[in-house]
């Protein structure tokens, strides 16, 4: 049998931390005059008298190592979990928000995806705004210690690629993880801290600053204003934001490489290559476009196609201007690269970088072995041979993923939402980018108009988008509770 027990207790502990951390936007609306602050305070109550009760129910006195499918189980409980609580500010908060809205907008924080059902958010008090970025921030920091410790002990959708010696069995997850998180965590308030620094300095106040900057770090795109960044008109601030976009990006295995003093593997790695050159060319192609297609001066077109290109790339989800409106090839490009997301081991989002590196070698062996057939020809990433199961794992999340969004797009058009809007809504639920494409969901829109049963079903894709599918979906197999 999956041991329940300790999976419980460490959701239990998740819950009385998220209780600590509700007491920071308390405080900001108490300091503020806004009455939220009871709301923040009575879900704290709930979320601590509840986190409290789990970690006692289920406490052992003896030491309980979590298998493989304990792991499986806590990586998608926990995140539901820490949705749910998170859900209940919004929820009981003065916006009216219904169930569906509240678990929506929670769920989107907690998965960087940036999605959000909130009209006027300028009339919104700071303790919510405060909140919102902080679910962000949170989820951020935590898929980069997921990413590193627990997917590729896992082997979910070939993240075996990236196993250390350092957890190279399911019983080393765990203690390792707490020590590698506390070192994350250290370099991820570092850059969110000179991210603010820098925001402040070219103008933004102390509250916008740091908002923006939890949200920038960790890719998630809310924003304390209905025009996004765009909102600001300050170009020195897009620029910062572009750079904190990118530096969330990239794996933050290197930013601890970098402390100890080795710059150069991340300069070294095919993986932040791919990911450069694709920021490279796509940024280029639609400058152009603006410049020479729709005629915006080459600085103008410079500005607006790098921030909104890079903010949907990296599934950030900020936007400066109405991008779905440039054309038909910004608009088909911007759809393709919701798909693309960054590095593994990063706060972004998507396919990731390394799977289509994978998928391109081993194309590229198929076709030797075609022209060739008895040749021996070998797959390489990094200058590695890539073995036969992760090959198979990158196909087989390849294929989950597409099955997935048609799927996801289909149940969206079956519920009434038009073509544009649901096939960009699963793309930017599934991929965690935030804003979709067309006028409801667009950049200047939001997800409030959506029905009900839309809202459910975006929330379910970004949950697995953001856990890799496998992660959740494996729950689901029978095989899965049995020996």
């Amino acid at each position: 049998m999956v041991a329940v027990g300790p999976v419980l207790f460490i959701i239990g502990l998740l819950m009385s931390l998220l209780a600590v951390a509700m007491s920071v936007p308390a405080l900001v609306d108490l300091a503020t005059g806004h009455a939220d602050w009871q709301v923040f305070a009575g879900s704290a109550g709930v979320s601590l008298f509840v986190g409290t009760g789990l970690m006692l129910v289920t406490r052992t006195g003896a030491h309980t190592r979590l298998g493989l499918r304990e792991a499986f189980l806590l990586t998608t409980m926990s995140w539901l979990a820490v949705a749910i609580v998170g859900a209940m500010p919004f929820a009981f908060s003065d916006l009216g928000m219904g169930v569906a809205d509240a678990f929506f907008e929670s769920m989107s924080g907690i998965t960087t995806t940036g999605s959000t059902v909130i009209a006027d958010l300028d009339a919104v008090s700071p303790g919510i705004l405060l909140w919102r970025a902080l679910l962000q921030w949170l989820g951020g920091v935590g898929i980069i210690v997921m990413a590193l410790a627990i997917l590729p002990i896992l082997s979910v959708g070939g993240m075996q690629l990236f196993v250390t010696e350092a957890f190279d069995t399911p019983d080393k997850v765990l203690p390792r993880a707490a020590s590698l998180a506390g070192a994350i965590f250290a370099i991820y308030l570092l850059l969110t801290s000179i991210c603010a620094l820098a925001l402040w300095l070219v103008g933004f106040s102390g509250f916008d600053a740091i908002t923006h900057a939890m949200t920038t770090i960790a890719t998630g795109g809310y924003s304390t204003r209905d025009g996004s960044i765009g909102f600001f008109e300050n170009p020195r601030a897009e620029w910062i934001i572009v750079a904190g976009m990118i530096i969330g990006s990239l794996p933050f295995v290197y930013y601890l490489s970098a402390v100890r003093g080795e710059v150069m593997p991340i300069f070294r790695d095919s993986q932040v290559q791919w990911f450069l050159g694709v920021v490279v060319i796509s940024v280029g192609a639609v400058v152009l476009w603006l410049w020479l297609g729709l005629g915006m001066g080459p600085l103008e077109a410079l500005r607006y196609g790098t921030f909104n290109v890079i903010s949907v790339l990296t599934g950030t989800g900020y936007s400066t201007a109405e991008f779905d409106s440039w054309g038909g090839f910004p608009f088909i490009l911007l759809l393709c690269l919701m798909f693309v997301g960054g590095c593994a081991g990063s706060t972004t989002c998507g396919i990731k970088i390394f799977r289509f590196q994978v998928l391109y070698a081993t194309a590229r062996v198929q076709v030797r072995q075609l022209m060739l057939p008895h040749g021996v020809f070998i797959a390489y990433y990094n200058r590695k041979p890539i073995s036969e199961s992760v090959s198979h794992a990158v196909m087989g999340f390849f294929y989950l993923y597409i099955c997935s969004f048609v799927i996801l797009a289909a149940a969206l058009g079956a519920i009434g939402l038009d073509f544009v809007t649901a096939m960009s809504g699963a793309a930017t639920a599934l991929s965690n980018v935030g804003p979709g494409l067309g006028e409801t969901i667009g950049p200047s829109g939001n997800f409030s108009t959506l029905p009900e049963a839309a809202k459910w079903l975006l929330s379910i894709g970004m949950l697995l988008g953001r856990l890799e599918l496998f992660t959740v979906l494996v729950l689901f197999s029978a095989a899965f509770w049995t020996r």
